[in-house]
């Protein structure tokens, strides 16, 4: 116990003599009988709970008092039943009784002297994380500063009671019972969250799967199909009537055109598959190598492609070329009568890198640009462009796996900026100004 300044330890109490003189005390008028507590640990059990049966079922609150004055105890539990609460109460006097009592039983509270002659009532707070228990603690106590009452909720204590205001004490535990409430049901919230997030996750994995399963075994009979149909035109053609022949160009056509289809729905299918891990990749190496590969597209298409200095990102190198290389792939395919110019850039926000790539071509309408990133989307027939609609969906799905964002932003006839987010790196970037002509 603490009295004002000085500590002091009080007298042992005699439970079994104090239980039999403090029934009729004037202080518990009102309550037919006097309220009890149970001792824990006397043989090293938990005792029997004692519960006040004229209170309503909703109100029953299972405590447990670390308190060596007994005379206490028996105040803190008459004022919560005085207040309405049906209460079942276990005594404590040291660690090794609140261990017992905690292993024997479910409390919704701790009501916590602050200095025992043998223990603190802050040790609770221990014993109930060792247990992984969250049962929240309330020191009732004599005597205690504003500094150490502060520090003692910043290490876990819900709220603190002094022992000459009790009355205070059924409000201070139904507060911690709500805020108990609800920290549960945003752990139950949490967890189901969690378990909704592991769901979908191992749906999509079984989609991807599945697509790529589907599309690499629906390659060799498809390839039978196209091979023979083609045999078949080659030598018929001019020898059945005209229809026959239509017939058989729509059947070369379609195997054909099913082939592509499969063949760009397992690319998409192992984005992300057997990958190298993510590093500190250099922008300006993997636009350099892009346009390597597209030279003869660049060259046919008379296109002007600059890029300035580009920033370094947490990447896989070679989904990033793809990445790059889609978009400036697209930008070149999808062109007017004018030759393409396509301006790439990059820059460093926050956490994150800022990429662009802008061009000069056939732009977009206003309703397509969300869209376009889905898969198989087409706004153009294959007479005008060719390609399955697929390329912009890669885009979406390896920079999503990268942890960015991609998105557009055009207007028909003016042009296109694709836009996309990736994380930064701590790497300084060296490269200077590069520009490529035809």
């Amino acid at each position: 116990m603490i009295a004002g300044s000085n500590s002091y330890i009080q007298k042992p109490v005699d439970f079994d003599q104090f239980r039999d003189t403090v029934k009729d005390r004037s202080l518990l008028a009102g309550d037919q009988r006097a309220p009890e507590v149970q001792r824990c640990g006397r043989d090293g059990n938990a005792g029997t709970a004692m519960t006040n049966t004229g209170a309503a079922n909703d109100n029953q609150l299972r405590v447990l008092l670390v308190e060596d004055n007994p005379a206490d105890a028996e105040l803190a539990i008459a004022e919560l039943r005085r207040s309405g609460f049906s209460v079942s109460s276990d005594l404590a006097q040291g660690e090794r009784e609140v261990t017992d009592c905690l292993a024997a039983k479910a409390y919704d509270v701790v009501l916590a002297d602050y200095n025992l002659p043998h223990f603190r009532g802050m040790q609770t707070l221990d014993i109930l994380r060792n247990r992984n228990l969250s049962i929240p603690l309330i020191l009732v106590t004599g005597a205690l500063s504003s500094v150490t009452a502060v520090e003692c909720v910043k290490q876990g204590a819900t709220d603190y009671v002094m022992k000459d205001n009790l009355a205070r004490l059924p409000v201070s535990v139904r507060r911690a019972m709500e805020e108990t409430d609800l920290r549960e049901q945003r752990r139950r919230a949490e967890r189901k969250l969690a378990n909704k997030v592991e769901e979908l996750a191992r749906s999509n994995r079984d989609l991807e799967q599945f697509a790529y399963v589907a599309s690499h075994d629906l390659q060799e009979p498809l390839r039978m199909v196209a091979a023979y149909t083609q045999l078949l035109a080659e030598r018929y053609r001019g020898k059945l009537d005209e229809n026959a022949d239509k017939y058989i160009a729509y059947a070369v056509e379609g195997a054909l055109r099913m082939q592509a289809l499969i063949q760009d729905l397992l690319t998409f299918s192992r984005v992300g598959r057997n990958g190298f891990g993510y590093t500190s990749t250099d922008c300006n190496a993997v636009v350099e190598e892009v346009l390597q590969n597209l030279r003869a597209a660049v060259e046919q298409s008379g296109a002007l492609i600059t890029y300035g200095k580009l920033p370094f990102a947490n990447a896989e190198r070679t989904q990033l070329v793809q990445l790059f290389q889609n978009l400036i792939g697209n930008a070149i395919k999808f062109r007017g009568q004018q030759a393409p110019v396509i301006q790439v850039s990059g820059e460093m926000r926050d956490d994150l890198v800022a990429f662009a790539v802008a061009d000069n071509v056939i732009g977009i309408a206003a309703e397509h640009l969300e869209p376009i990133f889905v898969i198989f989307q087409r706004l153009h027939t294959r007479e005008e462009y060719a390609g399955n609609g697929v390329g912009l969906a890669i885009c979406k799905k390896i920079v999503e796996q990268h942890g960015g964002r991609i998105w557009v932003e055009s207007q028909v006839g003016s042009g296109s900026t694709f836009r996309f987010t990736l994380p930064i790196t701590s790497a300084h970037e060296k490269n200077g100004d590069h520009e490529l002509h035809t």
